[in-house]
């Protein structure tokens, strides 16, 4: 049997499927399994022990010939209709989507690991949206026991000040921390711009020297990580790893972390905005530096 699941976004994205696809591989144990994802995501994609295998796809781009023609074809990448019609057009046998007629109905305000499971749940396959914990890598990380401080984020509208990352990590080191910045290569000079405010060494920044595998051995291995709402943050939560999370404008009833879980603290004003903005969310500024401390204190006593 041949499984095809669709969920060809981000790391975020990817990490808050983990229930959908470990359902997916529990109702068809005997199956080859393959997620349509970005290449990049790849190793962890395999770490879930959910899919046997990762075929590159790019967000809504023709799916490749060797997806086609599968026993099952379900969609984790949005309500449709264009990734249900590109998934449609492979010619599964049986497709489970969003929008198809006497189908599920997609419901905007929904977590998005709630969402996917009860796709599937009302699909006929039994799906728990807490299993969300990843193993440890084994990989060794670059360094144990530190601090991360992730200011990037995909969009400016998640995007909370340097100055105010800088006081934040230069406090964290003031306690006696060993503070890491973390980053895509493209986030190195806000890496640097962070770690120069806060008065830390060049060591300091990660940013664009760990890929993805080294990524998740250092998060799995930190003591706290702190940063907006973005894929970093999941990586904390399927790691178990204590974290502080910055979120404007989407509320965390979407995105955040279990509420059960209080290793994990998120920061929220209370009111949403437009995701896709050009300009730091509003909501987001009024997270204050002292409010960031206080929880990152929190949840290191803890």
């Amino acid at each position: 049997m041949r499984v095809v699941v669709l969920r060809a976004l981000g790391l975020g994205d990817l990490l808050t499927a983990v229930p959908a696809l470990r359902a997916v591989r529990r109702a068809h144990p005997g199956a080859r399994v393959s997620l349509a994802a970005p290449a990049s995501l790849r190793a962890l994609a395999l770490h879930t022990g959910a899919v046997d295998d990762v075929v590159d796809t790019a967000p809504l781009a023709p799916l490749a010939p060797e997806l086609a023609g599968a026993d099952l074809a379900v969609n984790l990448h949005g309500r449709g209709p264009q990734s249900t019609a590109r998934l449609a057009a492979t010619s599964p046998r049986r497709l489970v989507a969003y929008g198809l007629p006497d189908g599920p109905r997609w419901t905007a305000d929904e977590h998005e690991v709630v969402r996917w499971c009860r796709l599937l749940e009302q699909s006929g396959i039994p799906a728990d949206p807490r299993d969300l914990l990843l193993e440890v890598p084994a990989a060794e990380p670059p360094v144990r026991d530190a601090v991360v401080v992730h200011p990037g984020a995909a969009q400016a509208s998640r995007r909370w000040p340097a100055q105010r990352w800088g006081r934040v990590a230069a406090a964290l080191a003031a306690a006696g921390h060993d503070v890491r910045v973390t980053g895509s290569t493209g986030e190195l000079g806000l890496a640097d711009d962070v770690a120069r405010r806060a008065g830390l060494g060049p060591e300091a920044v990660l940013a664009g020297r760990t890929d993805l595998p080294g990524l998740c051995a250092l998060v799995a291995a930190a003591r706290l990580l702190v940063s907006p709402d973005t894929g970093v943050a999941h990586l904390a939560t399927a790691f178990g790893t204590p974290s502080v999370v910055l979120f404007g404008p989407t509320p965390p009833a979407l995105w955040g972390p279990p509420t059960d879980r209080p290793q994990h603290r998120v920061l929220w004003a209370g009111r949403t905005g437009d995701n896709f903005a050009a300009e730091p969310d509003a909501g987001l500024l009024e997270l204050t530096v002292e409010q960031v401390l206080e929880a990152a204190e929190a949840v290191v006593r803890r």
